[in-house]
């Protein structure tokens, strides 16, 4: 599947207008991530178009690397560091780091996006789609008026596509909206969920639907979500 290169920088641009203006008090204010503020959200963007850059640049020369030479806690340590940027610092980093991202995609030949990448076991490519899910749900936890509602048909479809396997098999959703259904495994029939295709994306990923959805069977019980995809960790070499 080709990447949506275009789409993403769609995002990007909208993140920037989202941020424009914004204040070190909004900046210093709880976002609606638990322990995170909206400084928190904006480091973990940043860095995220930082991360994915590298990644990108060493696919381009054939070679494998972790995100973070240091993991997870590397990871961490950076967004607790620069959670405390001012408004001023948060916007001009993200411009920097996102212009550089988008450099990096825009030297992928079409041969590129298949390039192997240490992100999920996965290409050049689902570093794409990872940095699209990345912008538009992260806007919502800054809570500066983007909801899931605002999210693009195509990112709420392929939203649902990659977190479908935190149901349990044999669940089923139906988008009325756009009457379209996911079922999840080969096992059984289980419970089917139904609600609008980006409040199903929204419950999906953990955020508030602007309407819940419901299962027809148990209105009040919806099937517990389990855990997002794994990222397992990867051994770093040359790729031939």
């Amino acid at each position: 599947m080709e990447p949506p290169v275009a789409a993403v920088i769609e995002a990007h641009r909208t993140l920037e207008r989202l941020v424009t203006g914004l204040s070190d008090q909004q900046v210093a204010e709880a976002s609606a991530l638990p322990g995170w503020s909206r400084g928190h959200v904006l480091a973990h963007l940043t860095d995220n178009a930082r991360m994915f850059a590298r990644l990108a640049e060493h696919a381009l020369r054939g070679e494998l690397v972790a995100g973070y030479d240091g993991g997870v806690d590397e990871r961490n340590a950076i967004i607790e560091t620069t959670a405390g940027r001012s408004a001023a610092e948060h916007r001009a980093q993200l411009a920097a780091h996102t212009a550089g991202l988008e450099a990096s995609w825009a030297r992928a030949t079409d041969a590129d996006w298949t390039r192997p990448v240490t992100f999920r076991n996965a290409n050049l490519a689902a570093t794409v789609f990872a940095r699209w899910r990345e912008a538009w749900i992260h806007m919502v936890d800054l809570e500066l008026g983007v909801r899931p509602d605002d999210w693009p048909e195509n990112l709420a479809a392929h939203t649902i596509d990659f977190l479908l396997v935190r149901l349990p098999a044999g669940a089923r959703l139906r988008a009325e909206d756009v009457d379209r259904q996911w079922s999840v495994g080969d096992g059984p029939p289980g419970t089917v969920v139904t609600g609008g295709l980006r409040d199903l994306a929204a419950w999906l990923a953990g955020r508030t639907p602007a309407v819940s959805p419901v299962s027809p069977v148990s209105p009040e019980e919806l099937p517990a979500l389990g855990p997002w995809p794994p990222h397992p960790p990867q051994r770093r070499n040359r790729v031939p």
